[in-house]
């Protein structure tokens, strides 16, 4: 059975590879990570109801998903009936970041860029419509915005999303006359402003932006132009570092 299911995927693959139409996805697929996605960060446990709110599905179907979930580790189960994210989630997000050797590279470059500027800096990645904060470096100020790896942040024109929504499609050439890095002012938070510059890899492709955060009372726009030239050596040198040409 397990041979004829790989037959089936390899043969899905072909039919994507000869220009037909892409299969469209599975419903219990996405009501299994619509039920994965409803946790967030501060939650320890979810009680069913609160799966219920979150998701708006019932609570049968959930209880049934879950099911499924904790036999992949996915999911526990506890003893007072709530659910909790299982180990496997912790071993799947080791994975990713070792797959892309992003950790070992990108975090000594956020603390030299905290001990140049003296704000925090941080490397963003996009998930769908919302940027999602991958790694972060704290400034030794109090005064500081507090967002933590893990994250999510809207995709509107603050200077990370501009970055991240701008070299996405690795059209590099259209974006050739912009002057990096992007600095903006008070946009997510009317008293934060931010710098960033893109990190690419091999074959051009978007890694991510990495990024200098501060309050809009420190990190002014003569602030900004100050440091900009050691950002953008900064996201350069992590570009050549991780098989990319800035």
């Amino acid at each position: 059975m397990l041979n004829e299911a790989m037959k089936k995927m390899v043969n899905m693959d072909d039919e994507y590879e000869q220009g037909l139409p892409r299969v469209k996805g599975v419903a219990s697929a996405d009501r299994l990570l619509t039920v994965l996605s409803a946790f967030r960060r501060g939650d320890d446990a979810l009680e069913l109801t609160q799966l219920a709110e979150r998701t708006g599905l019932v609570k049968s179907t959930i209880m049934r998903l879950c099911v499924s979930l904790q036999s992949f580790g996915f999911i526990e189960r506890m003893r007072d009936g709530r659910y909790r994210l299982g180990t496997e989630i912790a071993r799947l997000g080791s994975v990713y970041l070792q797959s892309y050797a992003l950790e070992s590279e990108v975090m000594p470059v956020l603390e030299r860029l905290v001990a140049i500027s003296g704000e925090t800096a941080s490397f963003y990645i996009r998930r769908g419509d919302q940027r999602l904060c991958l790694f972060r470096h704290d400034s030794p100020s109090p005064l500081r915005m507090h967002v933590r790896p893990g994250d999510l942040r809207p995709m509107d024109a603050s200077s990370i999303a501009q970055v991240l929504r701008m070299f996405e499609a690795g059209d590099t050439d259209s974006s050739k006359d912009i002057d990096l890095p992007i600095y903006s002012n008070g946009v997510t938070d009317p008293h934060v402003a931010s710098m960033a510059a893109p990190v690419f890899g091999a074959g051009q492709r978007l890694l991510g932006a990495l990024a200098i955060t501060g309050p809009a009372s420190r990190l002014t726009a003569d602030k900004a132009a100050q440091v900009a030239q050691q950002l953008r050596n900064f996201a350069e040198g992590l570009t050549n570092s991780l098989g990319g040409e800035f």
